[in-house]
């Protein structure tokens, strides 16, 4: 298999030849538990999910709107720890060859430790690591040992950042850069791509990075409309929606998958 970032840069390149938008489905790890949320992973990637984000559940949850803070608690009861998800990238990367991401927040990370855990993620085969609350100014400690074992930092940029701010973050990320697409939480408000394509065309003149983009991106109709101005389209909270409203297990990774299939059609459709 091809190394972690590579493996990132890697697939972005037959994308960018087929012309083709990346569809990034984001899993809430260890909701409902962690050979569920595999099983979805594995879905996913059958039905044509083009990079997997897999989110580290944490009790205080800056970013994520109601859904995703729930799938986060119900994650947190079920026993879901960093070292847990660790594993399961481990096992799913005995098993599928797209690229794998971490998203998390600060604190378990800096619990782990930053060092073990550029090590422990290289070892099970991760690609990148995106931390929420570190900003761009304090995030060395953490960017520097996953650059030394190839593993690359994403950085998230916001309708509010300033030109100062997006030069900061697109001298440090690697891999893609995250554009959130909406002023405010995950889930809280829906992605219109008319109203950010001037800032993402923007920031993809000024980087030779792909941006992707998330947050309020729910339906195969959207995801067109994003695919069509961006690299990568996020999706997330639509998912946990699943998951919570199904009544077993098997409902939730046939629902899903075939909500995959359709986002992932759509981001081929978009450029056609």
């Amino acid at each position: 298999m091809k190394s972690a970032s590579k493996r990132l840069r890697a697939h972005f390149a037959t994308l960018r030849k087929r012309d083709e938008a990346a569809f990034v489905p984001f899993l809430m790890t260890g909701d409902p538990d962690i050979d569920t949320t595999e099983r979805l992973a594995l879905e996913l990637a059958e039905g044509g999910a083009d990079i997997l984000e897999l989110g580290v559940p944490f009790s205080d949850p800056m970013a994520d709107g109601p859904v995703l803070q729930c799938a986060a608690e119900r994650a947190l009861a079920a026993g879901t720890t960093l070292p847990g998800v660790i594993d399961l990238v481990a096992r799913l990367r005995r098993k599928i060859d797209i690229p794998i991401v971490l998203f998390g927040y600060a604190n378990p990370f800096l619990h782990f430790g930053c060092e073990a855990l550029a090590q422990a993620l290289a070892a099970a085969g991760a690609d990148a690591v995106l931390c929420v609350d570190m900003p761009v100014d304090e995030a060395d400690q953490l960017r520097l040992p996953l650059a030394a074992v190839g593993l690359d930092m994403i950085f998230l940029l916001a309708p509010t950042s300033t030109e100062a701010r997006i030069q900061r973050v697109l001298r440090s990320a690697s891999g893609f850069v995250y554009f959130v697409s909406v002023a405010g939480v995950t889930g809280d408000k829906v992605a219109e791509a008319g109203a950010i394509t001037s800032l993402v065309g923007t920031i993809r003149g000024a980087t030779k990075l792909p941006v992707g983009v998330g947050f309020g991106i729910s339906t195969p109709e959207a995801a067109a409309e994003v695919a069509a101005i961006s690299d990568a389209v996020i999706v997330g909270s639509k998912f946990s929606r699943i998951i919570e409203a199904s009544s077993d297990t098997d409902t939730a990774v046939a629902e899903v998958g075939a909500l995959g299939r359709a986002l992932k059609e759509a981001t081929r459709r978009s450029r056609s």
